[in-house]
This record gives structure tokens, C-alpha cells and sequence, in this order.
């Protein structure tokens, strides 16, 4: 069942926005057959925005059109993966090295919260809560940067990692050692020690290459 979120912006952009963040979030697996008619029934719209969400969900890349057999949602490409983690390393090592001079009290306090709600998601088994802070966590060192862009830039090269970090956070692998790497993280960046938070951000953002193994034995099927 899709999740039914009242996006606020049109009806072209309304059936986009679901079902790109069914996929992202699971709801909608890898290899799930995707059918217009009844996204449109489900919806309750018409074909045509449909059509269109297609279209772009197809250039993200999180969707696979096959003619005669028909549209199904794109299986995780670990090439994809590696392409998107390298860019992403090479961002947010050069994020990660400003921050440790200019990111302000106010950040570092929001940082902080997020990085002390981690702790609670992970004490308390939350995944989804816990996906959505390690997500956010990152976010905000990139606006605390004023690299908004680079950001928006990476979660466009980002949707099959993504996907590839929510099952691993389901499946718990690693939680402690990403909360405690993002903990190590704030401190650098909080001692000014730039050469450190360097090499905990190269190391936490290799986290998915060792996970990929047990997550591809765990799901055969949703794997190229």
C-alpha cells in the first residue's frame, strides 16, 4: 500500500512525490511490478499524471520499463552504488573539512540533538526513525556550510545507496558503529581537528561496501 501523505503542490507532483518516496523508503521493493492503471486507481487520478511520474521516476533511475512485459521498480545497481558513494565521499570530505571552520554554536547544537535522537532511535530499535536522522544528520552539515546545492546534488546521485542504507539500518547492521562514528564526527568538527573528521567521514561512508555482502545474501532479489 503506498503511504498517502498530502503533498502539498499539484496532482502531477503529488503522485511523483509518493511514489518516489514509497521506492526510497521500501514500501515499494525492488522488482515490485508498477502498473498505471492501478496507481491511478489507488491514487485516485487520472492516468495521465501517472504517466508522467513514470517518465521521471524512469530518469531517476528508480524505475524499469521493459517492453511487453511492463514497468517494475528498478532492482539496487551496486555500480550505481559505488559511482554515488565515491561522488558523495568527495563532497562531504570537503563539507566535513569547512564545517570545522565555520559551522556556528547553532548548528552544532542542532547536530548535537540529532546525534543524541540517534542514541534514543538505536537504544529504542527505531529503524525508521534512525534512517531519517542519519539522513538529516549529514543534511545539516551541508546547509551549516552553505552547500545546499552540493547537497541536492548528492541526494539526486544518491537513490539506490539510499535504498541500500534502509535495508541496512533494518536490518541493524552496524547501528552502533554509525551512531558512534557520527558522534566522532560532531567532535572533531567541534576540536577543529579537520585531518580527523576526515578519515572518520571516508571511513563511515565505506560502512555500505561491507554491508553489501550480507544484504545481498539477505535479498538475492533485489539486486542486479
Amino acid at each position: 500500500m503506498l503511504n498517502r501523505t498530502k503533498f502539498k503542490n499539484s496532482t502531477r507532483d503529488f503522485v511523483y512525490d509518493t511514489l518516489r518516496e514509497s521506492i526510497m523508503n521500501l514500501e515499494m521493493t525492488p522488482g515490485t511490478t508498477i502498473s498505471e492503471k492501478e496507481i491511478a486507481e489507488e491514487l485516485e487520478v487520472s492516468r495521465t499524471p501517472v504517466r508522467e511520474a513514470f517518465l521521471r521516476l524512469t530518469q531517476d533511475e528508480l524505475l524499469t520499463v521493459l517492453p511487453q512485459r511492463g514497468s517494475f521498480v528498478a532492482l539496487i545497481d551496486l555500480d550505481h552504488v559505488e559511482e554515488a558513494r565515491f561522488l558523495r565521499e568527495q563532497a562531504e570530505v570537503g563539507i566535513i573539512r569547512l564545517a570545522c571552520e565555520v559551522l556556528n554554536e547553532n548548528y552544532l547544537e542542532r547536530l548535537q540533538s540529532n546525534l543524541d535522537e540517534q542514541k534514543k532511535a538505536r537504544d529504542n530499535d527505531d529503524e525508521d526513525a534512525l534512517y531519517i536522522l542519519d539522513k538529516e544528520f549529514h543534511r545539516i552539515f551541508a546547509e551549516g556550510t552553505d552547500k545546499h546545492r552540493v547537497w541536492n546534488v548528492i541526494q539526486k546521485m544518491d537513490t539506490h545507496s539510499n535504498r541500500l542504507r534502509k535495508l541496512s539500518i533494518e536490518m541493524k547492521l552496524n547501528w552502533r558503529k554509525l551512531v558512534d562514528q557520527h558522534e566522532a564526527i560532531l567532535n572533531a568538527v567541534k576540536s577543529n581537528k579537520p585531518d580527523l573528521a576526515e578519515d572518520i567521514i571516508r571511513e563511515h561512508l565505506s560502512l555500505l561496501i561491507y554491508d553489501q555482502k550480507e544484504l545481498k545474501a539477505n535479498y538475492p532479489d533485489y539486486f542486479y
